[in-house]
């Protein structure tokens, strides 16, 4: 007769009708069961009647199995119709439905030449109007007010940035993540194209710096829609399971590009005479984003919209309530864009700390060359691109919260000693510093992409996080520069001020990120 000899795991008493009972357990101890008396030459033969033990036995028997009886008391009544139609198990997420990972690449792909143009000119620009910009375009400034108006120049794009990510986020909110893209794209490329055509004030008078200061809101306007637009729509495309590393490889097109630039501008500046690059060498990386918008273009003319947004779309059609505007959303729940607003503020103001303010000092202050200073933001870079990777891998296994603080709290060692390290004259370590500050940086640009999606419903996703973004490099980046050289000319102390504002930004946003909610393993097709 049948003995059971492994330890009970579980057992599942099921009463189906009055007059059937089924018992489902795992394979059990051995039964205390008595001996039929028979011995074991005749355990072969089959039992007779009076040999066989009772119900009564047996459930006695059974009820000293551990588990047992508190399982058969739970056990629930299961109808007949159940058992003839089964419960189906439950289809497949929206995301595993419907992602094709064709597209996914694709979206990285462009997502990323997107980036790489996007913060190609801006390393170009910034570092350039912290050197030669403020003699070309404000000559008729002495040297720090011709500073200042070059900085200044250079904030009027982050100035338009916020209006491009209110009005593009809301058109691509309504009217889908690719086709407001590729509108963004263009406007970009074309207008980093005219400021390497511009004339220069010897030229053209006060009509140079108008144009520059046009250009660069134009500039700024289309990268409020472009630069977050892109994180949605590779987000959108990602797998659940690996958001955080999609947005790690999109966030890599930071560092990318502007160790290209760095490594542009260190051979124009070394193979050029100071002569020819203020004549005509400065404009040849801006005239080289060229070739990233038409190949941008091309394979972003290949993407497909998002499964979120069309989704989202479907849902509204078969509404009978009319479907709210982002803004209007938004306008309802400020609290999370204001989150995010805030818990970007570290890294927008370190970022022009670390990258174009540094420069300046390194240079103005410290009588660095050009191409020294150039080298060394090549260096910092270099080691700060596999930081988005480590970002966005790490908060696919741990959360986004978690490795956001992380960033976060390298970017604060470095906000504390960047400039006592840097006055020490010695290069590696205000280089070792600088790349510190910027793999801070790129930890939560990694993470960033998926963290600001999660936080966000699919009808105002693309509004909101352009607004979380473009908002903190507004009020916490743009005035970095401009700030930070009136402080030093205005003030004794000007490192000892610098930095209190750099370690209040990172505990602000801090406070900013724990608050977020933590969503890495919910499905973007979930509303909040």
């Amino acid at each position: 007769m049948p003995c059971w000899t492994s330890k009970v795991n579980s057992c599942n008493a099921t009463h189906v009708t009055p007059t059937l009972k089924t018992n489902a357990c795992s394979p059990a101890i051995p039964l205390p069961i008595k001996s039929d008396g028979r011995g074991p030459e005749a355990s072969s033969q089959p039992l007779k009647p009076d040999h066989m033990p009772s119900m009564v036995h047996l459930r006695k028997s059974l009820d000293q199995v551990p588990g047992f009886k508190l399982a058969y008391q739970q056990r629930k009544e299961v109808p007949m119709s159940e058992l003839a139609n089964p419960v189906q198990p439950a289809p497949a997420t929206a995301d595993a439905a419907t992602l094709d990972p064709r597209t996914s690449r694709r979206a990285v792909v462009s997502g990323t030449f997107g980036t790489a143009l996007e913060w190609f000119d801006f390393a170009v620009y910034g570092t350039l109007s912290a050197t030669l910009f403020p003699q070309l375009f404000f000559p008729s400034f002495d040297a720090n007010t011709a500073i200042l108006a070059s900085f200044a120049t250079f904030g009027a794009g982050m100035v338009a940035r916020p209006l491009g990510g209110i009005v593009f986020g809301a058109l691509g909110d309504k009217i889908g993540r690719r086709n407001v893209l590729m509108f963004t794209l263009i406007l970009m490329g074309a207008a980093s194209i005219l400021i390497g055509l511009l004339p220069t004030y010897a030229v053209a008078g006060i009509i140079a710096p108008t144009l520059l200061v046009i250009l660069r809101f134009l500039q700024g306007f289309a990268l409020g829609g472009e630069a977050t637009g892109v994180q949605v729509l590779v987000v959108e495309h990602a797998p659940t399971a690996h958001r955080g590393l999609y947005g790690g490889i999109l966030a890599t097109g930071s560092p990318l590009a502007q160790t290209f630039a760095s490594i542009t501008l260190t051979g124009l500046a070394m193979f050029l005479s100071k002569e020819d690059f203020a004549s005509w060498g400065w404009r040849v990386p801006f005239l080289m984003g060229v070739l990233l918008l038409v190949v941008g273009v091309f394979i972003r003319r290949r993407i497909e919209e998002t499964p979120a947004f069309k989704e989202n779309q479907k849902k509204a059609a078969e509404s009978a309530v009319p479907q709210e505007r982002a803004l209007a959303v938004i306008a309802k729940k400020p609290g999370t864009v204001i989150k995010l607003v805030l818990s970007w503020a570290a890294s927008a103001g370190l970022f022009w700390i670390s990258v174009t303010y540094a420069v300046n000092y390194l240079t103005k202050e410290l009588g660095y060359d050009n191409s020294i200073t150039f080298g060394l933001l090549l260096m910092a870079n270099l080691v700060s691109i596999p930081a988005a990777l480590l970002g966005g891998r790490l908060s696919d296994r741990i959360g986004r919260k978690k490795t956001f603080l992380l960033g976060l709290t390298m970017q604060g060692m470095a906000a504390a000693t960047m400039f006592p390290i840097m006055n020490t004259m010695n290069f590696p370590a205000s280089a070792a510093i600088i790349a510190l500050a910027l793999c801070g940086i790129q930890v939560t640009a990694g993470t960033q992409a998926a963290f600001f999606s999660e936080a966000l419903p699919t009808s105002m996703r693309y509004t909101g996080s352009a607004l979380g973004m473009t908002m903190a490099g507004l009020i916490f980046g743009a005035p970095i520069p401009f700030v930070a050289a009136w402080i030093f000319q205005n003030t004794e102390n000007g490192t000892l001020a610098l930095t209190c504002i750099g370690l209040s930004l990172v505990i602000l946003s801090m406070i900013a990120t724990i608050l977020l909610p933590e969503r890495y393993k919910q499905s973007l097709h979930e509303e909040h």
